[in-house]
């Protein structure tokens, strides 16, 4: 099976279990958590887990159903609060929770999904006391998803950030999920401590390089591709990779903080790729990548690893 394929199975899959538990909630905050939640979404994360419990457990990705579960529930509790931070108005072409009710019922709504995910990653059955190591495994990512959440924002009003500052940032805000969701299926299904390191620095550095092509996505895809504003984060003022790397070429970008035109966009992204920035930002997601996926080379030979090797590479040549 391909990766495409995987994903999609995994996808159906998924989408059942979110339907099965969660479809015939009848009280507005219960419609309002998981509005996000049913509105779709790749699953990649629960995919994460399924495939690490697999590569180090072959037959055993079935059982960590819940785990997977509770990591969706994790991504989207952060969704619909970074939403409500950033005024965004729609997600996954719906109405964001707290512009389709209030920003009270979605943070309550937030809340929910968060304690959801760990009744459900407290449903899974696994060897030993793997389920209070993959509870404190999700707790600890939950704690610098935070951190990286607010150390982004603070990015906002500085303009001396270092690059190890916003890499250190992405290691929180959306690499440490992507660990853990890697370790959790790999601790469920019994792997040992040396294969739960592996395979969590492995989700650590594809959920970076993830970040990064994100950067990217954001300047070089239009907008009808990718579903979003095309240079929202030039625009903005964010502190990415590209504005990082720009600077040091000596380019500044806080003259493009403000309503720009295609032609103007596209003018930008040749010269950014003129002076190497976007070489520089590509070359520096292909290294995440291929340091996660040296280190699962220590994992048996088997379908499942190389889908986990496969899905670093996905991540770093989607969008465009």
């Amino acid at each position: 099976m391909d990766l495409m394929q995987y994903l999609q199975t995994t996808q159906k899959k998924v989408d059942e279990n979110i339907e099965r538990a969660f479809g015939g909630e009848r009280r507005e905050l219960g419609k309002a958590s998981t509005h996000l939640l049913r509105a779709g979404g790749k699953r990649l994360r629960p995919a994460v887990v399924m495939l690490a419990a697999e590569a180090v457990r072959q037959g055993s990705s079935d059982q960590v159903m819940p785990a997977a579960l509770a990591l969706e529930l994790t991504h989207s509790f952060t969704l619909i609060h970074d939403d409500i931070m950033d005024g965004d108005s729609f997600r996954r072409g719906v109405p964001t929770v707290h512009t389709k009710w209030d920003e009270p019922t979605a943070i309550l709504a937030g809340d929910v999904l968060y304690a959801r995910a760990f009744e459900f990653l407290c449903k899974v059955e696994g060897p030993g006391n793997a389920k209070v190591k993959a509870i404190g495994m999700l707790a600890a990512a939950c704690v610098d998803i935070c951190n990286g959440q607010h150390m982004d924002m603070s990015f906002e009003t500085r303009e001396d950030v270092t690059v190890p500052e916003y890499l250190e940032m992405v290691s929180k805000k959306t690499g440490v999920l992507y660990a853990a969701s890697a370790g959790i299926g790999c601790i469920l299904a019994g792997g040992s401590e040396a294969q739960t390191e592996a395979l969590y620095k492995y989700g650590m550095y594809t959920g970076m390089a993830f970040q990064i092509q994100d950067d990217l996505i954001d300047i070089m895809t239009t907008s009808d591709k990718s579903g979003k504003d095309r240079a929202s984060d030039i625009r903005e003022g964010k502190k990415t990779l590209i504005t990082l790397k720009a600077r040091e070429k000596g380019l500044d970008l806080s003259e493009y903080r403000r309503d720009l035109s295609m032609d103007e966009i596209n003018e930008l992204v040749k010269t950014l790729d003129r002076i190497g920035v976007i070489r520089d930002v590509r070359e520096a997601a292909l290294e995440l990548v291929k340091k996660g996926n040296d280190l699962i080379s220590m994992l048996p030979d088997s379908e499942a690893r190389h889908l986990l090797i496969d899905i670093g590479d996905y991540f770093v040549t989607r969008g465009y």
